[in-house]
């Protein structure tokens, strides 16, 4: 992309900056912001030193601070001037929600409509928003108000108001508490469910009751009325409800059950839909004896693609290619042109013999950059379609990045150590910039080596196509070397790592996994005695060179004990060895393909699939942007049967 200046109105900000002061000056403007930062948070106003930091590009996190103290007893105008001061930054429109917040709790409604801008997000501030918005506009606000009432847990106290006056004014009427009854039964919410019993009247009351027994016994809905609640009100949300909660908990049972009553139920076909499409996917997954007939019978009508994508992959396990492609050709358009499907029907057209199309399938998915696009391109030896888009920036646009505001802010925030608020800063500027905008960003990031926020900054401008920038040859020298010493691939150690932690060396998961490559504190310490090495610790493992140096052993003893094969190393790095031995040993696949679709958890199979893609792509770009040469997979991943037999023993 050509380097273009910014448009007149960010040169006027840029101008607008305090640039040019000493290194000594800006150290000791820091430490003071920094303070003065820690004491705002604190409220301890009289701790922060105003002259040291006037004039400092962040004091508008003071002000923020000293304002959102007073609410709700400002004026909103005061507010709104903030606002439009900060309206560059993230400051804004956190403002904007501590005064939603602030003034709703104090039911100044019309400051309230003054500060908003639109709906809110987060419910508590919705419904702030919504009971000061009832007067002004009522059917807006009655339906929102109905949305933010139909779920099946405890909503804030924020919408007590809400909910209290659409109780009165008849928009939340007994219907609408005994639909919530039943989400929240459903959720096993069951302090919000029987509260919700007890706003009902005694016309309820055989409804209640049968609720009761089906809780107790959820074979009971054999005997349950079909008929429930005032003009048979209950009876929809009380049979979804209950079908739900017995489908997940015994597939084979509950499909039996309403074998037995579906016929003499009065349902509209959108809620006998929804029953069916649940009973249906449980019984895919479970492989539930005796359904597939009546799964193939009502599949059509259900309009599901999770359902869809199951019977698909059921027809693939049984090699039923015929059942492939007329279950692909039932999906809606969009599922059907993935790269996935298209390639999938070209493999079912070439088992049918039908060579012709197989070919067609197989060239519409090769257009794609994925693990099916590049599989497809290898059926028909075409070279991988990176789409690679290309950006060039010169150095005087450069500097030019950097006189920006939100620039100067990020930058003056990773000096003080807040981390977190310099992503804030720098996302809020590549989400409200313009694309060109957003690409000079990544570029300043990419030669900041700010690798992290360089991806970030991709997917918040949605940059899919800028491969250099979304996959960074970030620790480059430390892939080769610890992967020429443990002969482990070092395009695989990088997209492994660039799924896993997206190059943020402090990541933690929720399971405790940490650091670049995600190693869990007790696989760090056991593969640490293996080197000889003392137990890093969980703080120690997050070194990058540690991280990636036992990553990167722990990633070759998997590939020893599959044969170097390294599908189902990638497999077992997200899923651990134990279910890839049982998977391998519990189905015999003779091909990758299949293998990959035959993984019973969606996370691996995406796993596995996104970081053989990223592979490629990783070689491509130091080949210089060039797949020529680059497979993924080689011949004996390929060709190899996958079974029990691959496992090392």
């Amino acid at each position: 992309m050509p380097a273009t200046p910014f448009r007149s109105t960010l040169r006027t900000l840029c101008a607008a900056v305090i640039i040019g002061l000493p290194a000594g000056a800006w150290a000791a403007s820091d430490d003071a912001m920094r303070d003065a930062l820690e004491a705002a948070r604190q409220q301890q106003w009289q701790q922060i030193d105003e002259r040291a930091i006037e004039g400092h590009i962040l004091s508008g996190y003071v002000e923020y601070h000293r304002l959102r103290n007073q609410l709700p007893n400002v004026a909103a105008s005061q507010v709104l001037q903030f606002i439009e001061q900060h309206a560059d930054s993230p400051l804004s429109e956190w403002m904007r929600g501590q005064a939603i917040a602030n003034y709703g709790y104090a039911g100044r409604y019309g400051d309230l409509l003054t500060v908003a801008d639109g709906e809110p997000s987060g419910t508590a501030r919705q419904c702030y928003y919504y009971t000061a918005l009832l007067d002004r506009e009522p059917e807006q606000s009655r339906s929102a108000g109905l949305a933010l009432w139909r779920v099946g847990s405890s909503q804030p106290d924020a919408c007590d108001t809400l909910f209290n006056r659409l109780r009165a004014d008849g928009t939340i009427n007994a219907t609408a508490i005994w639909e919530r009854k039943m989400l929240a039964w459903q959720a096993g919410e069951t302090r919000l469910s029987s509260y919700l019993g007890g706003l009902l009247s005694g016309q309820w009351q055989t409804a209640l009751d049968t609720v009761e027994r089906v809780n107790a016994n959820p074979s009971n809905i054999t005997s349950a009325p079909a008929c429930l609640g005032p003009e048979c009100a209950a009876t929809a949300a009380f049979y979804q409800a209950a079908m739900q909660r017995f489908t997940r908990e015994d597939t084979p049972a509950a499909f039996a059950a309403w074998q037995q009553i579906a016929s003499g139920l009065n349902l509209t076909s959108q809620d006998r839909q929804a029953i069916e499409e649940e009973l249906a996917f449980y019984a895919l997954v479970r492989e539930v004896p005796g359904t597939m007939g009546w799964v193939d019978s009502v599949l059509p009508s259900l309009e599901s693609e999770r359902v869809l994508e199951l019977r698909v992959r059921r027809a693939l396990a049984d090699r039923q290619w015929t059942d492939v492609v007329h279950w692909i050709a039932e999906m809606p358009a969009s599922q059907q042109e993935s790269s996935r499907w298209q390639y999938w029907l070209g493999r079912a057209n070439e088992q049918l013999g039908n060579r012709e199309a197989a070919i067609a399938r197989y060239q519409q998915a090769a257009t794609d950059r994925s693990f099916y696009g590049f599989a497809a391109a290898d059926k028909i030896n075409q070279p991988y379609r990176l789409n690679h888009e290309r950006n060039h920036f010169d150095e005087a646009t450069r500097e030019q990045t950097a006189r920006l505001p939100a620039v100067q802010r990020t930058e003056a925030l990773l000096r003080i150590g807040e981390d977190g608020l310099a992503n804030s800063e720098w996302l809020h500027a590549v989400q409200t910039g313009t694309p060109q905008q957003a690409r000079a960003l990544a570029d300043y990031a990419a030669h900041q080596q700010w690798h992290a926020r360089l991806v970030q900054t991709t997917i918040a401008g949605e940059m899919w196509d800028a491969l250099e920038w979304r996959f960074p040859p970030a620790y480059r020298d430390s892939f080769m070397q610890w992967g020429s010493q443990t002969g482990v691939d070092p395009f695989l150690l990088m997209a492994i790592t660039r799924r896993e932690s997206a190059y943020n060396p402090v990541a933690l998961s929720p399971a405790g996994a940490r650091g670049l490559m995600q190693l869990m504190p007790g696989t760090a310490a056991q593969v640490s005695r293996q080197l000889g090495l003392n137990d890093p610790g969980p703080y120690g493992v997050l070194e990058p060179e540690l991280n990636i140096r036992l990553g990167s052993t722990y990633l070759r003893d998997k590939l020893n004990r599959y044969q170097g094969n390294r599908l189902a190393a990638t497999a077992a790095y997200n899923a651990g060895p134990g279910r890839v031995d049982q998977w391998l040993g519990s189905n015999s696949m003779e091909s990758f393909d299949l293998f990959v679709e035959s993984i019973p958890f969606r996370e691996t199979r995406d796993y596995v699939q996104a970081v053989l893609s990223y592979r490629v792509i990783f070689e491509s770009l130091a080949n210089g942007g060039s797949s020529e040469g680059v497979s993924l997979l080689n011949d004996s991943e390929q060709a190899i049967r996958y079974d029990r037999a691959l496992v090392r023993r």
